[in-house]
Parts: C-alpha cells; structure tokens; sequence
C-alpha cells in the first residue's frame, strides 16, 4: 500500500511539473496574434502541413513492420494500431521506456505472434530507436552546443548520452537473455519451499526460461538482420527527422521566421526533443515544449513565434497520434500490464 501511495504521489507530482511547465510557457503567448498568425497561414501551408504528417505517422509504422518482418508480415494498418496504441499508452507513463513494456501484449493482441517473438520485436525496436535517436540528437548537439545556455546543454547531453546506454543496455541484454536462467531458477528454488502451492509456482516460475531462450533467438534474428536494420532506420528517419523538421520549418516560414542553416532544423529538433526519455513528466509533456523553446530561442529565433510553433508540432507530430490510439486500446486488456 505505502508503494502504491508513493507511486501515487510522484505521478501526481509528474503531472504537476508538466501542468506548471505549460503554464508558464502559455503565459508568454499572446493568443490574439497567434491566432492571426494561423487565421492568415495560406491553405497551401495548410495542406503542406498535413501531407507532411500523415506521411510521417506512415513512416513511423513503418518501423514496426521492419521489425516484425522476420516472423511475419503484417499490413500498414496493423502496424498503424500497433504503433498509435503504444504511443497512446507512453503518453500515460513517464518515460518512453517505461511505456515500451506495454508493446509486447499489444504486438501479441493484435497479430497473434508468440510473447517471445513479440518481446523480441520490442525489443529490437526500442534498442535501435535509442541507438538513432542517440547518434541524431549528438549531431544536432554537436552543431549547435556553442549557442545554448550551460543548463540546457548539459540537460540535453545527458538526455542524449541516455539514448546511448539504453540502446546499448536494451540490445545487448536482447542477445543474451539467457544470462538470467541462474534467476529464474534461484526463484523457483525459494519458490518451493512454499506449502501446498509451491511446487506447481516453482514449475510455472521454470518456464520463464523457455521464453527467454526463444527471446533470445528470435532477438538475434532481428539484430542480426541488416535489412531490418535499414528499412527501420528509413522509418525512423521519416518519423522522427524528416517529417518534424518539414512541419517547423513550414511553420517558421509562415510566421516571417528562420533557423540558418536550415538543413540543420531538423538535427535541432532532435535534440530538443531528446528529453522525452528523462522521467520528468508523463510523455515529456510541458518539460519537452519548454526545452525546445529555450533550444530555438537560442538559436535566434522570437519567442512568440517559438512557443505556437513547437505547440502545433507537438501536437500534430504526438498528442494527436496519441489521442488516435485511445480507439484501438479500447479493445485490448489492458489490466494485464
């Protein structure tokens, strides 16, 4: 109970620090001239906009289908679900990571694969998601550290160097899996001593090592496979590179406003965005859009023309994906996670 209260207690306090983050940045908005900002945006800017998000929801599908690919395939639109009732799930928990163990029992909802195929799919796609991410937001970093506050840059470097261990962590436990067999039988040991039941817990507790060693084959067969590594890294690069980039700098241009060199928008991007993965708030919600203004301000850009701007791409680029993914949860169990 006292674990729960304190669960209780932190989320509550997660979902304050966002509230309060988004406050403070609202504060320095004028509505009146950003409504007329956007009441005077031309209806090519506007579809521009939508071409460029749908393609990147697309392209962010795409990158389940890569990792699915070596047990079966699966259509866009599997894909789709699969990938909007995870991010609606992220958005509910405090760190990328945490959400991602949700996406084992959704992969097996939705396609029928086995929890040790689907465990390994997931895994595979959060360990080369952190990897790209990682090497993305150091080049951004790398290109823009001179022009950024000593916070914000060690806040956004530590984000980034996150990214790499847990790459590293996620993919090479996904290879050797089996190195927990001696846990799993030390707990079935402990196990038996329990009247009556213990026995059959013990023998339930014993065939965690089938799934792990099937895990493992099936992990092996994702990291090793060059294919999946590309075609996921296109993926990847559409959804979390290309796409945001496009709709900032469509936004920026409409609103009499530029980042130079442009080309290096998105790599910006990335970085500012990079603090999602920091438990700090449920999604990275205000913490994120907050960082990623202090980022633009920095690089010269008002702050009036900012604060809407990463707003609109936000919520286009993640809440409204994830607002999406509320319909397919609806008919999942979702009390098993």
């Amino acid at each position: 109970m006292a674990t729960t209260r304190r669960d209780l207690l932190v989320s509550l306090l997660q979902y304050g620090v966002g509230i309060v983050a988004l406050g403070i940045l609202l504060t320095q908005v004028d509505f009146a001239a950003v409504v007329d900002r956007l009441s005077n945006t031309s209806p090519a800017v506007v579809a521009a906009l939508g071409i460029v998000t749908v393609a990147g929801l697309v392209a962010r599908f795409y990158t389940w289908s890569a990792v699915i690919s070596p047990f079966t395939s699966i259509p866009l639109g599997t894909a789709g679900r699969i990938d909007l009732t995870v991010n609606f799930i992220n958005q509910l928990l405090p760190s990328r990571l945490s959400g991602r163990v949700a996406a084992p029992f959704v992969l097996r909802a939705e396609t029928g694969m086995e929890y040790a195929d689907a465990t390994a799919a997931t895994g595979a796609h959060t360990g080369i998601y952190a990897v790209l991410y990682g090497v993305a937001s150091l080049l951004g970093l790398a290109t823009v550290y001179d022009r950024l506050s000593t916070g914000i840059l060690l806040l956004l470097a530590l984000s980034t160097a996150l990214y790499f261990v847990a790459g590293a962590v996620v993919l090479l436990a996904g290879v050797n899996l089996t190195l927990f067999d001696r846990v799993v039988e030390a707990m079935a040991s402990l196990t038996t001593r329990i009247p009556r039941v213990g026995e059959a817990v013990a023998e339930r507790i014993r065939g965690i090592t089938e799934i792990t060693s099937s895990s493992t084959d099936s992990f092996r067969a994702i990291a090793g496979d060059a294919s999946v590594w590309l075609r996921y890294a296109v993926g990847w690069t559409g959804a979390l590179v290309v796409a945001p980039g496009l709709r900032v700098w469509l936004l920026f241009t409409s609103f009499g406003a530029s980042v130079e060199p442009a080309v290096l928008l998105p790599l910006y991007l990335v970085a500012a965005y990079s603090v999602t993965l920091l438990p700090l708030t449920p999604g990275g919600i205000g913490v994120t859009e907050a960082t990623a203004t202090a980022v633009f301000v920095g690089l010269g850009v008002p702050s009036d023309v900012v604060i809407p701007v990463i707003f609109v791409d936000r919520f286009l680029g993640v809440y409204l994906p994830a607002l999406a993914g509320w319909y397919p949860s609806l008919s999942m169990d979702l009390s098993v996670l």
